[in-house]
């Protein structure tokens, strides 16, 4: 049994934190939910935002899920204090400031994912208590500062008492705390390279400081690549080609501005989650505001704080349900038949609510079957699981992957593996086939060698070992030989082309588990690879179920139509009779 600590908040925090729970009360999780208070109505009533007895209440729980909090400025502040309290001296600080800084909550981790096409996936995580917002902000300066700046011309123009500094802190216990976080972070979600984002041309001491921490704590993990980038040029590239990145660390103001830049990405405020971790606690919330302004009106976006909750969930070591949760909501998101007005829908909070605790029934439903997706989608036609991607934006089809054994037909957990060419004067074997002892069973292995046609990456040997460990096929972005060996022990494999030339000495193992990209398509460890006689695409695992709905629909109404013409109807009667312009939304429908 896990604690949590619900401090709902102010105005829509109380409706999306009750619409959320709702949703997560289908997964029947071991948490203890208990709910205090703070935020704007505490302030107005005692004075302070976060009473006593909520940080009694922070310190007995596990962790912290908060829905939104108002703040305003220092003088309306006062304006609303109890005539009591007026005048005493009391000043309102943020509720966040205040946790962030009294539970040492020093990294705030702000997952940026493309919830319909899966195109990017990729966290950025931000220094939370120093950098430009630690709090040392000075108008009118003593002399101390202002021998600081007084040669600059503007200070000179201006003097001392109408001039204004900010110092941007940077310490190596602040640095390195985060620094090693964030490697584990990539580490622990297997991202390959993190990204350290500053303005090292510009502020060139600090800058070089942070660089010389990250130098010498990156050796501490193997495996990942590292790069310091401006951070206007990630800005750029965050819109531009969001799919580069894996874990992008930044000081407090650039990874604030860089992570609602991330919201927007991702399709808005009402779709970003957000958590802030300690060494010794943690609360999570979702990025927008409470808008007071919405309260109680039934429109607020509830899917924030249901990702917001699968994150908590992924804190307290429950991914699985985590991962639930976020495939309900990318499913609700790709139908948008039930999104609220943000997303160009009409729907309330209510009802998207009710729509993800749908898609929870739908999924643990399939599961009391005891059907796996992957089955339901190797009975299934790739052309009827390409018109399903089709409908919902989604690129699959791994193109210029044919299938070298006619007849095979196969479906599994993609097994991603990258092989890389070597330099002349390192050619050597490198048995860089040994992965495939690693392989667990029932996987689909997708090999990217960048669709080379010099060298081999498969044969008859890793074919024979292949079937013992019960992997299900291979899709081989790159040549594969001894074909009739393969076709005779009936596997099915799917590749670029076919050549005689050993691999052996030609290229190496860059990596395993990592994403790759086929012909524009980037395949995910453990996204489904489906291949047949048409050739082979990959379904991201978040669209799964939802993709295998459509392609039965869409089988079932081509079986309509041809039921219908076999019994004297017009092909064009069939196809406007079952709804064939649509066939994935529903295969029974009469003329629409």
């Amino acid at each position: 049994m896990k604690s949590v600590a619900v401090l709902p908040g102010d105005g829509i925090g109380p409706e999306v934190t009750s619409a959320a729970l709702d949703v997560v009360d289908k997964l029947g999780l071991p948490l203890d939910l208990r709910y205090g208070e703070i935020g704007w109505e505490c302030w107005r009533q005692e004075g302070t935002p976060v009473p006593e007895r909520t940080w009694k209440l922070l310190e007995e729980t596990d962790t912290c899920l908060l829905g939104a909090i108002t703040s305003k400025p220092l003088r309306e502040a006062e304006a609303e204090l109890p005539d009591g309290l007026r005048g005493t001296g009391l000043t309102f600080v943020s509720p966040v400031i205040q946790l962030r800084q009294r539970l040492s909550l020093y990294a705030n981790i702000r997952p940026v994912t493309d919830l319909v096409n899966g195109r990017f996936d990729f966290t950025v995580i931000r220094e939370n208590t120093e950098g430009l917002y630690a709090g040392f902000d000075f108008h009118g300066l003593d002399d101390a500062l202002w021998n600081v700046v007084r040669d600059h011309p503007n200070a000179q123009a201006s003097g001392a008492g109408s001039t204004s500094v900010t110092l941007r802190l940077q310490t190596e216990f602040g640095m390195d705390r985060l620094l090693r976080y964030g490697f584990a972070y990539a580490r622990s979600h297997g991202y390959s390279r993190l990204t350290l984002v500053d303005k090292p041309n510009v502020l060139r001491h600090s800058s070089n400081h942070l660089r010389q921490r990250l130098e010498l704590i990156e050796g501490e993990y193997p495996g990942i690549d590292t790069e310091i980038l401006n951070v206007d040029a990630v800005a750029l590239w965050m819109v531009r080609r969001p799919e580069r990145f894996g874990v992008l660390v930044a000081e407090n103001m650039f990874g604030d501005i860089l992570s609602d830049l991330g919201a927007g990405v991702m399709g808005g405020l009402g779709l970003a989650p957000s958590g802030n971790i300690g060494d010794n606690g943690s609360y999570f919330e979702p990025v927008h505001g409470s808008a007071p302004g919405m309260a109680g009106r039934n429109r607020a976006n509830p899917m924030a704080m249901v990702l917001t909750v699968a994150q908590l969930l992924d804190h307290l070591e429950l991914p699985v349900p985590g991962d639930e949760l976020r495939a309900a909501v990318r499913s609700v998101t790709a139908r948008r038949t039930t999104v609220t007005y943000d997303m160009g829908g009409t729907s309330g909070t209510r009802e998207v609510a009710q729509a993800m605790a749908d898609e929870l029934d739908t999924a643990q439903n399939r599961a009391g079957t005891g059907e796996d997706v992957v089955d339901r989608l190797a009975r299934l036609d790739t052309a009827s699981i390409s018109d399903a991607l089709d409908s919902l934006g989604i690129g699959g089809v791994l193109a210029g992957i044919a299938p070298q054994v006619p007849g095979s037909r196969a479906a599994g957990r993609a097994f991603t593996v990258t092989y890389q060419p070597l330099d002349d004067c390192e050619k050597g074997f490198r048995n860089a086939a040994n992965y495939l002892d690693d392989v667990p069973e029932g996987s689909f292995v997708v090999i990217d060698n960048a669709g080379s046609t010099t060298c081999t990456n498969w044969g008859s040997l890793l074919t024979s070992v292949a079937q013992r460990r019960g992997v299900r096929g291979t899709a081989l972005h790159g040549s594969a030989r001894d074909i009739a060996e393969i076709r005779a022990a009936g596997y099915p494999l799917f590749s670029t082309s076919a050549t005689m030339v050993s691999g052996k000495n030609r290229v190496e193992l860059a990596a395993t588990g990592r994403n790759v990209v086929i012909g524009g398509v980037t395949v995910r460890p453990d996204d489904i690879v489906v291949a047949d006689d048409n050739g082979a695409l990959v379904v991201p695992a978040g669209h799964a179920v939802e993709v295998a709905d459509r392609a039965e629909r869409v089988e079932r109404t081509e079986g309509s139509i041809n039921e219908a013409v076999a019994a004297g109807s017009r092909l064009d009667e069939a196809r406007r009779r079952f709804g064939y312009a649509e066939p994935w939304d529903d295969g029974t429908n009469s003329d629409v």
